[in-house]
């Protein structure tokens, strides 16, 4: 069976990506100082890269949100 899909649970959905992108990306940073002071420096580089990435698509679930919106 196939769920309804409308705008209010679309955005609730997306908002709840959002949210959980932005606490996972404030962890890796929040690692990567420990990462580096413990002798991590490529891992740290690694998890540098993929909050960066994690940034990039909350971004992009903003703008969908966005869409929603319209």
């Amino acid at each position: 069976m196939v769920e309804e899909l409308d705008e209010g649970k679309l955005e609730h959905l997306l908002g709840h990506w959002i949210e959980h992108n932005e606490s996972h990306s404030k962890s890796f940073n929040d690692w990567i100082a420990k990462l580096e002071a413990a002798g991590f420096e490529e891992v740290a580089g690694h998890i540098r890269t993929a909050a960066t990435k994690m940034d990039e698509c909350t971004e992009h679930l903003k703008q969908a949100k966005e869409v929603v919106r319209k």
